[in-house]
């Protein structure tokens, strides 16, 4: 797991400076800055508007009695994409407005899913407790 975390923080930052690199140099270094801002806004309106509509549906659960288990999941893959929107870059700006949007973020939760099953089919998936 520490390897994963290490590849990551590796791999991205390279694949965010070589991004950056390359439209820069094919439309200048203005439009690139601008193009990233306009991203950023673009995902601060849609991390507001996803997070509006996410506690409105939380609410509606709750006041029906019903645990609002698939809203706290989108809930935390909207928190996730607007991090990501946060970080300055087109490869994590991308990742991030693919959580943000609501079709892209059924296919990640049906891909958890599918992955949490096979683990838990597998017995691969241990809980720890600490005592």
């Amino acid at each position: 797991m520490l390897f994963k975390l290490f590849l990551i923080f590796l791999i991205v930052p390279v694949i965010e400076i070589y991004l950056l690199i390359k439209v820069g140099s094919l439309i200048g270094g203005f439009p690139t800055v601008a193009i990233l801002l306009l991203i950023s806004l673009l995902g601060a309106y849609l991390v507001r508007s996803q997070g509006f509509r996410l506690v409105a549906q939380i609410r509606e659960e709750l006041a029906q009695g019903r645990l609002p288990a698939a809203q706290l999941l989108d809930g935390a893959l909207v928190l996730f994409g607007g991090v990501l929107l946060m970080t300055p870059g087109f490869f994590t700006d991308f990742l991030g407005i693919f959580f943000l949007i609501p079709v892209t973020r059924n296919l990640v939760k049906l891909w958890l899913g599918h992955w949490l099953q096979a683990r838990l089919s597998r017995g691969t998936l241990v809980m720890r407790r600490r005592v």
